[in-house]
């Protein structure tokens, strides 16, 4: 879809009453996510006729030996580890577009108006969202779409381009928004997920922060925090 491969998990059969789009995160396989569907339909049986579809980042990792592996854009990963231990690092960090960010952006915008074309949903029934670097895609291109979608999932994101981000998310006051974050998550640190709640916050948005101890992960307690954020989103 859209000029990416994905999957597509859907529990009932027939046409969806709302869709989730989900990015995986660098260096992940591009169903790295999907196994997260039939879990959230599972225990919420509500959400078994949305759709969930899953893209696969557009670039391959396999050429610096990580099978499988892909990315929404390359990362200098010697820099993301100066984040944990350098501040100055960190508020540089998030005033950036990382190179390649805008052909990602293309992408997944071009991915969620397809599925909102070939499902005939309204844009008010998909949610977008994403884990690490998905998340990070996600929100970009959540704050970009001409009109606002259901919902925005940020799962172990991270603030980038902060003027921009602040200047487009004015016009998304009232977006529901669920964000999870890890204290002691050791690649993008904790300090960056508050940033960014506190913008998405002061913009108006209903925003759910789930931080929970541990690290760059998405616990059973996030997993089954989404789904009923889902629910009530799109059911």
């Amino acid at each position: 879809m859209a000029g990416l491969d994905v999957e597509i998990f859907q529990r009932s059969t027939g046409t969806p009453r709302a869709a989730v789009v989900l990015c995986h995160g660098f260096g992940a396989p591009g169903d790295d996510l999907v196994g997260l569907a039939p879990v959230l339909v599972d225990t919420h049986p509500a959400l078994s006729d949305v759709r969930f579809v899953f893209p696969a980042a557009p670039l391959s990792l396999t050429q610096f030996g990580w099978a499988d592996a892909r990315a929404w854009w390359m990362i200098d990963m010697v820099a993301v580890q100066r984040l944990a231990s350098d501040p100055d690092a960190l508020r540089e960090f998030r005033k950036l577009e990382p190179e390649g960010m805008a052909a990602a952006r293309q992408a997944v915008h071009a991915l969620v108006m397809q599925v909102a074309d070939t499902t005939k949903l309204a844009m008010s029934k998909i949610v977008v969202g994403g884990f690490s670097q998905g998340a990070m895609i996600a929100t970009d291109v959540a704050l970009r779409l001409e009109e606002s979608p259901a919902g925005l999932v940020a799962l172990s994101g991270t603030l980038l381009i902060e003027d921009v981000w602040r200047a487009k998310a004015k016009a998304r006051a009232g977006l529901h928004v669920f964000q999870s974050h890890g204290r002691q998550d050791p690649i993008l640190p904790f300090a960056a997920a508050e940033w960014l709640q506190q913008l998405l916050g002061e913009a108006g948005m209903q925003h759910e922060f789930v931080p929970f101890a541990g690290g760059h992960t998405i616990p059973p307690d996030v997993l089954r925090r989404l789904g009923t954020f889902l629910e009530r989103r799109l059911t």
